[in-house]
């Protein structure tokens, strides 16, 4: 059976990769699917982020990367995927993922949606928050795949301005 795991993935986190590794070992095939939200700025195209997916999700044969601008919804009706899976870090997660549950049923009933957590180790890690700290000099290799860390760090790190206290 096939899944899709739909995110902006901006970028990808080891959360992300500790549940696209379990979804690999329960489904035929998972779809990783960039997924496009009017509601958030990226710092990586579209492009980008599937590379860097693609990078740390080597020697997970059964992954398939795709990326798509509309709903995710009417991408799996396209692609005939009934099953989606959703991350679920807290409370605000809960209510973000309740709502878009109850927008995609009402799309169609016949997709269903599936809630995984990902490891107590990376409850809190979110991709703005990663962006922050590599921004700001600090080590993320907790937070990332190792092997993207320098695509991050590219695209991130600048000399940090100092301002002068008057």
């Amino acid at each position: 059976m096939r899944i899709c795991y739909p995110g902006s993935f901006d970028p990808i986190s080891n959360g992300h990769l500790d549940i696209i590794k379990r979804l690999a070992h329960n489904f035929s095939e998972v779809v990783i699917l960039i997924s496009n939200n009017i509601n958030k700025h990226y710092s990586f195209t579209p492009e980008e982020r599937a590379n860097l997916i693609k990078i740390a999700t080597t020697g997970i044969p059964n992954v398939k990367i795709d990326i798509y601008s509309g709903l995710v919804v009417h991408y799996c009706q396209k692609e005939n995927i009934t099953l989606m899976a959703r991350g679920l870090r807290n409370v605000s997660d809960y209510e973000a993922e309740f709502n878009l549950f109850q927008f995609n049923r009402d799309l169609d009933h016949n997709i269903e949606t599936i809630l995984l957590y990902p490891s107590s180790k990376n409850q809190f890690v979110s991709s703005s928050a990663i962006k922050e700290l590599v921004t700001f000099g600090a080590d993320i290799a907790k937070y990332v795949p190792k092997a993207i860390i320098p695509y991050i760090e590219a695209k991130f790190k600048q000399p940090q301005i100092k301002q002068k206290l008057l």
